[in-house]
């Protein structure tokens, strides 16, 4: 593959590709992992094949979207991270799902830091969002150490709340040491 969007010390980043369905379903069809993304239901192997057609349409338009996370040493797909816009909203969201066999290893905080140094030298982003559960502790943490600062929390319409991120890119001066 020789289109990396960016490396970390431990990771490579690239584009998905229809290569990458039998990780996609196996990140995005483990009920656990899942239990705390969007409505809380996996996705099935269907869903995820149009998942991956929606990433493809997204980078055309943009230029961006969700990533593969690549293993520097193997190779290996550990899950995805990236910027999108939930329902077609103008601030972007940060994303991220790594297959659970991966968490607590630093991948997701490290990507997160990648993927927004990313966005702001390869498309001008300088401001992004992150939703999470108010109950989902470790993906709070993650954000925290990627640096984003933790907001308040937002009413939804079923009655449940989601617990807001922001980030902003740092100054002109902060961004030449990027």
């Amino acid at each position: 593959m020789s289109h990396w969007l960016f490396e970390t010390e431990r990771l490579r980043v690239r584009p998905p590709t229809r290569n990458d369905l039998k990780v996609m379903q196996a990140v995005y069809g483990d009920v656990e992992a899942m239990r705390f993304v969007g409505d809380g239901q996996a996705l099935s192997a269907e869903r995820c094949q149009e998942w991956l057609g929606v990433i493809e349409q997204r980078y055309a338009l943009k230029g961006y979207g969700m990533a593969a996370l690549c293993r520097r040493s193997d190779g290996a797909v550990l899950g995805f991270c990236g910027v999108v816009h939930p329902n077609l909203r103008p601030l972007g969201e940060i994303k991220y799902a790594l297959a659970r066999e991966h968490w607590g290893h630093g991948y997701a905080a490290e990507a997160v830091r990648g993927m927004l140094a990313y966005v702001i030298q390869a498309f001008g982003l300088l401001q992004l969002a992150a939703t999470v559960a108010p109950a989902h502790e470790r993906s709070q943490r993650v954000l925290s150490k990627a640096g984003m600062l933790k907001g308040g929390l937002r009413a939804n319409a079923d009655g449940t709340e989601t617990q807001l991120f922001w980030w902003r890119a740092p100054s002109d001066t902060d961004l030449q040491n990027i």
